[in-house]
């Protein structure tokens, strides 16, 4: 009996742990890669197939070593293996999520013990693409790693990206710089040789080029009993293609096989589906197949909750389509919302709204600059004055004319404002914010109201490091403090500060880079909890010009998580949505709570009854959590009755169809 161990290496050096939680919401303590060490040698996948010495590959020492127990066989049956595995896993095939080092290790410890690596390693693919980040950055780690087309010449090994690629990338996170020294870290990992045995040679032993036969990146391959049923146990629903070299129709429905693997593992189906070829020449590939009664290839088992349902013989296309299909609407039955007829909330638009009136600029500044002069004189104070009425203000003017129309200067190429000049006025609004009390601060919080309009000033916010000032999370704290406050003649004095920070929150939805920080839980750009916070206590002030922007924000709220729903119910590729949200049970319904309650105590604008019950709409409708959670919710606080009771005061024809139709439709 021999000893088997599992080395563990982080790709990132010790950058995850680190900056994970930051970047993507999450712990994740590493990105790990794998090799089995047996008979004296560590075996390894990356360019290739690598063996070395133990301890003595590019990667240096392990950061863990874990025992994987012993093996009965010798080693000339393990070389005879990685001989068979060596067509399988060549550098081309190589991706960074999908067929990796863990990939080859998990099958390799299933041959020599019958167990696979433990579920910390194997599921960090699923762990990351399931975070905003991860989701967002799929896309770019697919073209990384794409497969060449059949019968052109492929590279041995994919190219390491150009930095501005992962730059581009990274700008997915809250925070793109440390996603960009993240990324570049694990590529460069990931692309290192440096093994003392020469990479899987490029063509295959029938003498085809490589990138002919290769695995697609949405397929997992499984050469042993154990690495399938480990798959099976992963995944709520699986198709299996068993398949031999000398299938020609197995080569026929190949690319359909694949094809399908890529549509139905993206986007919506992203980590809940697996797709698995099964090869019976390759290493324990025939006993698997023994395992499920296969005896002829082609054949497809379809496997839902780990027992087989269903099984196709035969290069069928057509019927390989429907079977696929079926067995995903048993795993995944579409939300109940997808069979009501909704036309009310359907025709309601889900653009951001937005206050985006240009307000007389330089009445603003004298109002500002008054202020500050009634102030104890500081040079601090005076060159925040001087910042915003020599430098802000003629940018604005520009940007913004006051006869024209802010909303459609939105839709504008942004103005060329440097990124000094922006840290420089975000610098002076920290020092007026601690010189000067709410009730005074508000012609400062409508400049930057009008400013987040343009996209490159919201890009800038959204991207600012924690050594920068950021101005909305200066505002949000101040608001904060206000609506948390026992004063009432201190909440009275700040009304108008409260309410054009809202408008100013509102309006960080007019562009996709800001609106994610928004809805971000990722510290310490993500701002979702403070804002969340404010809405919950504006939707209750006694001031309806304040309730107004305070339902306004939760429907930017609502509208931009309904949005990024519908685009997953689409299909849409993980990634391609522009403002992806993640769901959060807590968070839902804790608005959910907050906007039942605003309802049942608005007795005065109809305005803010529309806004709040399209919120509602939008934050109910399609949820994942509605049958677990939400309706039990709206049941106990008799939201039917809170929504009919509204009707009363409500005139507009559009507006009570709304009202009557999530009442009865969605709160019934």
């Amino acid at each position: 009996m021999s000893k088997v161990q599992l080395y563990v290496y982080d790709l990132s050096n010790g950058l995850a742990k680190q900056l994970s939680r930051q970047l993507t919401g999450r712990q994740i303590d590493g990105i790990w890669h794998t090799s089995v060490v047996v008979f004296g040698k560590e075996v390894f996948y990356g360019q290739g197939i690598s063996i070395t010495q133990p301890g003595m590959s590019h990667h240096g020492q392990p950061l863990q070593v874990v025992d994987m127990g012993e093996t009965a066989l010798d080693e000339d049956t393990f070389n005879e293996y990685l001989t068979e595995m060596r067509e399988h896993y060549t550098a081309d095939k190589y991706h960074l999520l999908d067929f990796n080092c863990n990939s080859f290790t998990n099958d390799c410890v299933g041959f020599l013990t019958g167990n696979s690596i433990p579920d910390w390693i194997k599921d960090l693919p699923s762990d990351f693409l399931s975070t905003p980040f991860g989701a967002a950055l799929r896309p770019t780690i697919d073209a990384m790693f794409r497969r060449p087309v059949p019968g052109t010449p492929s590279p041995a090994a994919p190219q390491l990206p150009a930095p501005e690629t992962l730059n581009a990338a990274a700008s997915a996170s809250p925070n793109p710089a440390l996603a960009s020294a993240l990324l570049q870290a694990v590529a460069s990992q990931a692309y290192s040789s440096g093994s003392l045995s020469a990479p899987t040679p490029a063509t295959l032993s029938n003498g085809a080029p490589a990138g002919s036969s290769t695995v697609a990146g949405a397929i997992h391959m499984c050469t042993n009993p154990s690495s399938f049923h480990s798959l099976l146990h992963g995944h709520r629903a699986a198709v299996a293609f068993f398949t031999s070299p000398t299938c020609g129709p197995c080569r026929m429905i190949e690319p359909l096989f694949e094809d399908l693997a890529r549509q139905k593992t993206h986007g919506s189906g992203s980590g809940r589906v697996a797709f698995v070829k099964v090869d019976m020449a390759v290493g324990m590939g025939n006993q698997v197949a023994g395992e499920w009664g296969v005896r002829v290839t082609p054949t497809f088992l379809f496997f839902l909750d780990g027992k087989k349902v269903g099984e196709l013989k035969g290069a069928n296309g057509s019927e390989l389509r429907s079977q696929v299909d079926l067995l995903l609407y048993q795993a995944f039955p579409p939300h109940p919302h997808t069979k009501l007829s909704l036309p009310a909330i359907e025709a309601l638009s889900t653009n951001p709204i937005l206050f985006a009136q240009v307000p007389a600029l330089d009445t603003v500044s004298t109002k500002l600059s008054s202020f500050i002069d009634a102030a104890p004189s500081s040079a601090e104070l005076q060159m925040a004055k001087q910042t915003v009425t020599t430098v802000v203000i003629p940018l604005l003017k520009t940007r913004f004319p006051e006869k024209g129309a802010a909303a459609e200067a939105v839709k504008k190429p942004s103005f060329t404002a440097p990124a000094p000049l922006l840290a420089s006025w975000a610098a002076s609004t920290r020092s007026l914010i601690n010189a000067l009390p709410p009730s005074q601060l508000f012609p400062l919080v409508d400049l930057w109201r009008l400013a987040i309009l343009d996209s490159g000033v919201a890009s800038w916010i959204a991207t600012t490091t924690p050594a920068q000032p950021d101005p909305l999370r200066l505002f949000l704290d101040k608001a904060l403090a206000l609506l948390d406050g026992a004063d009432p003649a201190q909440k009275a004095s700040g009304r108008n500060y409260l309410l054009t920070v809202l408008r100013a929150l509102s309006n960080g939805f007019a562009h996709a880079s800001l609106g994610k920080t928004l809805l971000s839980r990722a510290e310490p750009g993500g701002k979702r909890g403070p804002v969340t916070r404010a809405v919950v206590a504006a939707l209750l002030h006694d001031d309806a010009a304040v309730r107004t922007a305070a339902a306004s924000l939760a429907f930017n709220l609502a509208a931009t998580l309904q949005k990024s729903r519908v685009e997953r119910l689409r299909g849409a590729a993980v990634g391609s949505v522009p403002m992806e949200v993640e769901e959060d049970e807590e968070w839902e319904v804790e608005l959910v709570s907050a906007v039942l309650e605003a309802l049942s105590n608005e007795a005065q604008s109809e305005e803010v009854v529309h806004r709040l019950t399209a919120a509602l709409a939008f934050l109910l409708r399609l949820s994942p959590f509605y049958e677990s959670q939400l309706a039990s919710l709206l049941e106990v606080l008799q939201s039917r009755e809170t929504l009919k009771a509204r009707l009363v005061n409500v005139q507009k024809p559009e507006v009570r169809k709304l009202v009557e139709e999530v009442a009865d439709k969605l709160c019934a």
